[in-house]
């Protein structure tokens, strides 16, 4: 009871913070970083203002790629009044951003800037030190709307200056405390985006285009922000590097914080059977709208028991490196059927198909062996 009225009171707090701010548009200091930096919350906007020279490498399309006169980078909840599909301000996106830019009280000229749906409060920040060096990372995201797989179909191509939607975006900004190469600042960009995958693969997160694992958003946002003024001189950020490593820890904490804060995404809400086999094209609702139809109470429960989410992972596992190029159908098939024993779907098991690929045979006979579990 006591646990309850703590979490209750907790969230009444944390509810008329935020209204606070956002009537009031006052800032609110989140972290103040060693070498004078200062992260702010201002309305529906995460600012960084800095305390000196800095170099930043940024995928924004407002005084994006490399800068070394910037004042200011933030990162803005695109939402207005709840809706993720507000209109822009003009009519390209570098614009509309250099008018969120000016409405933040920044100077647009100094400044740089993502968007995204997330919301600010749903911020993680990680930090770690090695020594003389710092690194820190601020993430905000989601990805169960716009998760995908590089190289996944794609339905849109650029043209006449349309702007892509920006929901479902994991925006980093990645703070080094060190003095670094451009060269070294772009290797920070790479090892920070295998270390956004790594997270979202070791979550099991879902592409929304294809049957694969996400390695990101389709809009995702990064800044990787130098110290020019630091004593600290490094000249490589790969994964052999205690740069390297810090960088990956801390990306791949925030990205999973962020992920879980903004919409629950973490181990146990992948401990079920559709959190794995789903991307194949077998769902709960999928389950749910063919005959026999069967009862909703009795499948979540099925869903959740962990034998069967373990087994369900291991034959999702063949079914990748089957598309993989990895196995051979016929040693894929062969292994499936042993999984399926032991997952007493006996009644699903039957001899390989030539009117069907090796991929349909499987899931249909998973499918029919799920049915006969209920």
């Amino acid at each position: 009871m006591e646990l309850s009225r703590f979490k209750l009171n907790a969230y009444y707090a944390r509810l008329f913070m935020t209204l606070l701010l956002r009537r009031n548009g006052v800032y609110m200091i989140l972290h103040r970083f060693g070498n004078g930096d200062v992260l702010c919350r201002r309305d529906r906007a995460l600012i960084v203002t800095f305390g000196g020279r800095r170099e930043v490498l940024s995928t924004s399309a407002f005084n994006g790629g490399f800068r070394d006169d910037l004042r200011y980078v933030f990162n803005q909840d695109c939402k207005e009044d709840g809706q993720k599909d507000a209109p822009l301000k003009v009519p390209t996106y570098a614009g509309h951003m250099q008018i969120i830019a000016a409405e933040l009280g920044l100077e647009p000229r100094y400044s740089c800037g993502l968007s995204t749906a997330a919301d600010m409060e749903n911020v993680s920040i990680q930090e770690e030190t090695y020594d003389d060096l710092t690194v820190t990372a601020v993430v905000t995201g989601g990805i169960d709307v716009n998760g995908g797989r590089v190289g996944d179909p794609a339905d849109w191509h650029e043209a006449g200056g349309v702007s892509i939607p920006v929901s479902g975006t994991i925006n980093i900004m990645l703070f080094i405390d060190a003095r670094l190469p451009e060269g070294t600042l772009t290797r920070a960009l790479v090892t920070c985006t295998e270390a956004k995958t790594a997270a979202l693969q070791e979550l099991l997160a879902p592409s929304v285009r294809s049957s694969g694992i996400a390695t990101g958003s389709g809009t995702d946002g990064t800044f990787i922000v130098a110290n020019t003024d630091s004593p600290v001189y490094l000249t490589f950020a790969g994964k052999h590097s205690k740069l390297g490593e810090l960088i990956g820890r801390t990306v791949m904490k925030a990205v999973k914080e962020a992920l879980f804060k903004q919409t629950g995404l973490c181990a146990a809400r992948q401990l079920n059977i559709f959190a794995r086999i789903g991307r194949y094209g077998i769902t709960r609702q999928s389950m749910l709208d063919a005959p026999p139809y069967p009862d909703g109470a009795k499948l979540d429960a099925l869903a959740k028991q962990s034998e069967l989410v373990v087994m369900t992972s291991l034959f999702v596992h063949l079914l990748d490196q089957l598309q993989w190029g990895l196995i051979s159908e016929a040693d894929a098939f062969a292994a499936a059927q042993k999984l399926l024993r032991d997952m007493g779907m006996e009644g699903a098991l039957a001899e390989p198909s030539e009117a069907l690929s090796a991929e349909e045979q499987l899931l249909l006979q998973y499918r029919t062996g799920l049915m006969s579990a209920l």
